[in-house]
């Protein structure tokens, strides 16, 4: 006879499972006297249906009587296995006894209601927009830059679907670079208008063109309401939720793009209808040239129409959109990982600070920590990428003005670096490297050791450049006092990085908003004053030695830990409008994201760092002569890939 199994902690749950658990255990046995043979009833439920045609030899009474009942009750599905019944040994054996019943199950006692969940904290990165009317609008963003919110880091249209058109601006204060967001919506989505904040803020000119180039918005009194990325006769405005520009635009267009040459300015009648005037950007007789698209000195494809008297530039109107691709629109019908792709695409030479502001922004809207590891990998990355940008700054410089010499030393060093990644990355340009939740790869065996070489040969080095190109008179004739932005330009155009503080502006954020382990680092903000193509020259040499001292520190440090947290295979931020910024090569590089709770961006606006760069050309370029547009330009350091993204 079996013995029944002893309940595993896993089974050990009511006697009603545990019956079925039991369902190929034998049937019942009745022991039948010596001079007779036994038989053993069937252990299952279809050999128990099927004993009453079963012959067994010599069976005795009690074993009849035991099938019989067996039959009657079909024993069903064999819920339990019966006990035994040993009949006496007489020759008349008395009835077997029925089977006992199992016994009741015994009652689970009802689980403990679980505590009530916690409300998840607030995002360190949410926008809390104050939402003001239409109408009051300027009046709102006027009375923020009274207060000390002097600077408009971001401006970001938005279509909220039935909610309507509008824009979200973020500023910052001029000191404490504390944010606050104020959101507006245009009263009439058919024809959607707003006040413009070009009195107030002088990068707004061309934040306030980008929204009505994609949205259609228009701001009224604002000097020059024209298309900025896309060609004059496109037709609709392709951000829009409800937009179809295939129906209205070719898939590739043939023709030479045409230029206006009028500025359009919106303004409101009495009777609530929109009046539009146009201005001629350049008179009949004005002299106009054109750098660009294809010159090598506007380092990338952007034209510069540019107006002289003489030699000297009286006018300068930039002509964006050439490499533009609609990063910001492929965004939205991408997952959050597949967007980090793009990033790298912006500015090629901060490929790990895009990437960087983007993930950030989303591991903080969903409340993922990731380890001290990942922070300051991050950031040893993040400051090699910040010298290689510069390097590539000091040698592309150096070719514009003819020093052929200094540019191949920037190369040689710069190949060092590129070397760096491509052991750890696998990449060189285009990296790949931060993800969502950590990185894609822990750093390399090698990588420390070729740091700290590194860090030693490029101290070396930058002497070399002092010697060759920094003290060079005909580089400093042409430098000094040339391309000069004053400090209040600086924050009106929103020119961070080392064109901001080579004007006295000091806004770097890993001092002001510091992240990853910039906290817990030693380094200098390098400020000048002059404002000038030399101090902004001079900023980047200096943050070269900055960032070599960043490194030093945490080379040795790199604390142990995940280099990944594990996420789930479809990521999804909550519903929401967040904002993070990082110091890029070339200044603030922030990322807006608002979404709906799915696992795609419902907006992905990215604050470039070099709009505002292009936006100040022409104020920098006014009252100089033509060659110097080429050190100014080289200077001030924009990358056009980041400008038209």
């Amino acid at each position: 006879m079996e013995e029944k199994e002893q309940l595993t902690p896993q089974t050990e749950n009511t006697a009603a499972e545990v019956a079925q658990s039991t369902s190929e255990t034998a049937a019942p046995a009745v022991e039948a006297p010596k001079a007779e043979e036994t038989t053993k009833l069937a252990a299952s439920a279809e050999e128990a249906t099927q004993v009453a045609e079963v012959s067994v030899e010599k069976a005795t009474p009690a074993a009849e009587a035991s099938k019989a009942e067996v039959s009657a009750e079909k024993v069903a599905p064999a819920e339990k296995a019966a006990p035994a019944v040993e009949a006496p040994k007489t020759a008349e054996a008395p009835k077997a006894e029925a089977p006992k019943p199992a016994a009741p199950a015994t009652p689970r006692p009802a689980a403990a209601p679980r505590p009530a969940a916690k409300p998840a904290a607030p995002a360190k990165n949410e926008v809390k927009a104050e939402v003001v009317d239409a109408k009051e609008l300027h009046s709102t963003l006027a009375k923020l830059k009274e207060e000390g919110y002097i600077f408009l880091e971001n401006l970001t249209g938005v279509d909220w679907g039935e909610e309507g058109l509008g824009v979200v601006y973020s500023l910052s204060h001029g000191e404490t670079f504390e944010m606050k967001h104020v959101k507006a919506v245009a009263e009439n989505k058919e024809e959607p208008y707003l006040d413009t904040v070009c009195d107030l803020w002088d990068i707004a000119n061309f934040y306030e063109r980008e929204v009505y180039d994609f949205y259609g918005i228009k701001f009224l009194n604002h000097p020059d309401m024209r298309r900025i990325f896309l060609r004059e006769d496109w037709v609709g405005h392709p951000f829009r939720k409800d937009d179809k520009p295939e129906e209205h635009n070719e898939e590739i267009a043939v023709g030479d793009e045409p230029i206006s040459d009028l500025a359009v300015c919106y303004t409101l009648n009495e009777d609530g209808s929109l009046n539009k005037t146009e201005t001629p950007l350049f008179e009949e007789d004005d002299y106009v040239i054109n750098l660009g698209p294809q010159h090598p000195s506007t380092h990338g494809v952007l034209h510069f129409r540019t107006r002289i008297d003489g030699e000297t530039i009286t006018k300068i109107d930039p002509h964006l959109g050439y490499i533009h691709r609609g990063i910001e629109k492929i965004s939205e019908e991408l997952t959050y990982p597949q967007t980090l792709a793009l990033t790298d695409r912006m500015d090629y030479l901060g490929a790990m600070q895009n990437r960087h502001a983007l993930c950030a922004c989303i591991e903080q809207a969903m409340g993922v920590e990731v380890s001290d590891r990942v922070q300051v990998i991050r950031t040893i990355m993040d400051e090699l990428q910040r010298i290689d940008s510069h390097l590539l700054f000091f040698s592309c410089l150096c070719q514009d003005m003819g020093a052929t010499t200094a540019f191949l030393y920037g190369f040689r060093d710069r190949e060092l670096i590129l070397d760096i990644f491509e052991e750890t990355c696998g990449g060189r340009l285009i990296l790949n490297y931060n993800m969502i939740g950590g990185l894609a790869y822990d750093i390399h065996p090698n990588f420390q050791k070729r740091v700290k070489e590194f860090i030693v040969t490029m101290r070396k080095n930058l002497k070399e450049y002092d010697d060759i190109f920094t003290g060079n008179v005909i580089f400093q004739t042409r430098a000094k006092g040339v391309g000069i932005i004053t400090k209040e330009q600086a924050i009106s155009f929103g020119c961070t990085g080392g064109t901001g503080r080579a004007s006295g502006w000091s806004n770097d954020l890993r001092k002001h908003r510091p992240y990853a382990a910039y906290d817990r680092v030693d380094f200098k903000e390098v400020v000048r004053t002059e404002g000038d193509s030399f101090a902004r020259y001079m900023i980047r040499l200096d943050e070269i030695r900055e960032s070599l001292h960043i490194i030093e520190q945490l080379i040795d440090n790199i604390p142990e830990g995940n280099f990944a947290e594990k996420m789930k295979p479809v990521i999804k931020v909550p519903a929401g409008s967040y904002y993070s910024a990082v110091e890029g090569s070339r200044g603030i590089l922030g990322v807006y994201l608002e979404s709906r709770g799915d696992k795609f961006p419902y907006r992905l606006h990215y604050r470039a760092t070099g709009l505002p760069l292009v936006a100040v050309m022409d104020t920098a370029c006014r009252g100089n002569m033509i060659a110097d547009l080429i050190t100014i330009g080289g200077t001030i350091d924009y990358v056009v890939p980041d400008i038209d993204r």
